[in-house]
């Protein structure tokens, strides 16, 4: 029995692993574009399981048309978020940006409890069956779509930025903002792209979420759990952040095993990450795969 528990949770492990590191690329694509880092991440999560629920719940949508409509509300939702509260900071001191994203994680917050309510609200049946076998044990359909989900947009960012001309144009902005525009590339579109990609994929993590476990304003903590995985990784590399994702989903439900059969502490599962954030900073400060810089005065 301690056996399969520990199969189970470790396959639960990999798949939520593998949501987090969809959201931790997020993360690192707009540093990557524009050095910041966003804190508001967590309620892109929020404000688009909200806009789909709602989509499901008042207007009757079947899911597939609430989804796509949701992803469209988002990418306007990012665009118009650069556009009017983040572009006229460029230039400014890079703490005046990350202040500014800490504020507006604040106002989303606030927002939608006062629109929504403070209580988490179940999603509408989606599936037939909410759980299906996967070797022997029960797996939530919910996370099995998001694994497919999250391969995808793998896959689809590993295209993106090796064979598309917008890819190419964000690695070279990611590379040196002056060399690319001199190249005739438009840095602030190339900022207002990656920040409507990242609430995209924020808001395809978050659905799959709040079907799972509702909608609610905890929704937004995903942002500071991911964090951990996002250093792990490295904070400016993409498989970085992957690898980073799986490797936290895993050691929380290890955590979670160990503290259920020997230690009893109560809170190893949201902790865990944590210490190992600690652990790669003290031993690896840039993360397993992120860039060194050097200065020298």
């Amino acid at each position: 029995m301690e056996g399969a528990l520990l199969f189970q949770l470790l396959l639960n492990g990999l798949i939520v692993g593998a949501l987090y590191g969809v959201v931790a690329m997020s993360f690192v694509l707009i540093y990557k574009a524009s050095q910041v880092v966003n804190f508001a991440q967590g309620e892109f999560l929020l404000v688009g399981a909200w806009v789909c629920w709602w989509l499901l719940t008042e207007w009757q949508l079947p899911f597939w048309a609430g989804f796509l409509v949701t992803l469209a509300f988002m990418t306007l939702f990012g665009i118009i978020l650069q556009v009017v509260v983040l572009r006229p900071l460029i230039g400014e001191p890079v703490i005046s940006v990350i202040m500014a994203t800490i504020g507006l994680g604040i106002f989303f917050q606030a927002l939608m409890k006062w629109i929504f309510g403070v209580f988490a609200k179940p999603f509408p049946p989606v599936f037939s069956a909410e759980r299906v076998s996967v070797l022997g044990l029960e797996v939530q359909t919910a996370y099995l779509l998001s694994l497919g989900i999250s391969l995808a947009i793998m896959a689809g960012f590993g295209w993106f930025f090796r064979y598309s001309r917008h890819g190419l144009a964000m690695r070279a902005t990611a590379f040196d903002q002056q060399v690319a525009q001199s190249l005739g590339i438009s840095v602030p579109r190339v900022f207002a792209m990656s920040w409507a990609i990242s609430a995209v994929v924020s808001a395809v993590a978050g659905v799959t979420v709040g079907m799972v476990n509702g909608v609610s304003s905890a929704l937004s903590v995903y942002g500071i759990k991911v964090f951990p995985a996002v250093i792990l990784g490295g904070l400016d590399s993409i498989l970085g952040a992957v690898l980073g994702g799986l490797i936290v989903g895993v050691l929380e439900n290890l955590a979670q095993y160990v503290d259920g059969q020997w230690l009893n502490w109560g809170n190893m599962y949201q902790v865990a990450p944590f210490y190992a954030l600690l652990l790669i900073l003290m031993v690896k400060p840039y993360g397993l795969f992120g860039t060194k810089n050097i200065e020298r005065i």
